[in-house]
């Protein structure tokens, strides 16, 4: 069965010929393609690529109501599963300005939150939706795009590794499994807790003794997302997966959701993964390439 992603994107990112929408779908269109991806599109963001003469007699391109009129409230449930399979997305890409208000809108929220608790990919940039497609294709058997390749220039990049507490355990397996992987990036950066485990992990695998494989920053809620965003916002930090808890309250919500702004920020350089089940299929599309 093809793919499903709802598909949104805001006001900014559809305004002009060098929006991001349109950037994604000429980097992208041929995979889309290739992979027969059915596109559920909520009404503006469907306009706006009938608008530009984009995707054109393709099928699997589908339009939903305006936001206004509950498109984005249809993803969600979508998200979760209705009507058996009849109703099932596998993800969304929601290209987000972090400064328009209907990106903090209820909808909004649960689109990424329903992402999240399902395993499912939420894909908030432009370099995370171009990044997902190669990642299909590749699982998918087909050749590598070398539009892509700066995906995958591990060499010259930085990862962040974050984990909230009841995912910690998560993200230390996630990093064991992935250790080969994920000690070819440049460089690899931390907060507290999390940081200090993973360094205590790559010591237990031979990485040399007092040499760290991840630098530390200050722990969550003492700054150490405002310092990774601060990276980030820099172009300094190209790639986050983050392993992120829907469940509980958190204290420091602020600083979570600074880093968040933080990636939409710069769309078109940051790739962010918010799930351990998307993260893993990353690394396995990285290693087939």
């Amino acid at each position: 069965m093809p793919l499903c992603l709802g598909l949104a994107a805001n006001r900014i990112h559809h305004q002009t010929e060098d929006a991001a929408l349109f950037a994604w779908l000429r980097a992208c269109e041929a995979g889309i393609r290739e992979l027969g991806l059915s596109l559920h599109a909520v009404g503006r963001t469907y306009d706006a690529i009938q608008g530009a003469g984009m995707l054109g007699g393709y099928g699997a391109l589908h339009r939903y109501p305006y936001g206004r009129e509950g498109g984005l409230m249809k993803l969600v449930a979508e998200v979760v599963g209705m009507e058996g399979d009849a109703r099932r997305l596998d993800g969304a890409i929601y290209l987000t300005d972090p400064v328009d208000p209907s990106s903090t809108f209820p909808e909004a929220v649960a689109l990424k939150r329903q992402c999240v608790i399902h395993g499912k990919p939420f894909l908030s940039t432009l370099a995370s939706a171009r990044d997902w497609v190669e990642m299909e294709r590749l699982h998918a058997g087909l050749a590598p795009d070398p539009g892509a390749q700066r995906f995958h220039d591990f060499g010259r990049q930085t990862l962040a590794l974050i984990a909230h507490d009841a995912l910690k355990s998560r993200m230390l397996e996630f990093a064991a499994l992935n250790f080969e992987l994920l000690s070819r990036f440049g460089r690899r950066v931390a907060t507290g807790t999390t940081g200090q485990r993973l360094n205590e992990l790559a010591w237990s695998r031979g990485w040399p003794q007092g040499r760290p494989w991840v630098e530390r920053y200050n722990s969550g809620p003492l700054g150490g997302d405002a310092q990774i965003a601060d990276l980030v916002l820099e172009r300094r930090c190209q790639r986050v997966i983050f392993f992120e808890d829907p469940h509980v309250a958190r204290q420091h919500e602020a600083d979570i959701q600074l880093l968040e702004r933080a990636v939409t920020t710069v769309t078109t350089e940051a790739v962010c993964t918010t799930s351990p089940a998307v993260a893993q299929r990353w690394c396995e599309a990285a290693l087939k390439r």
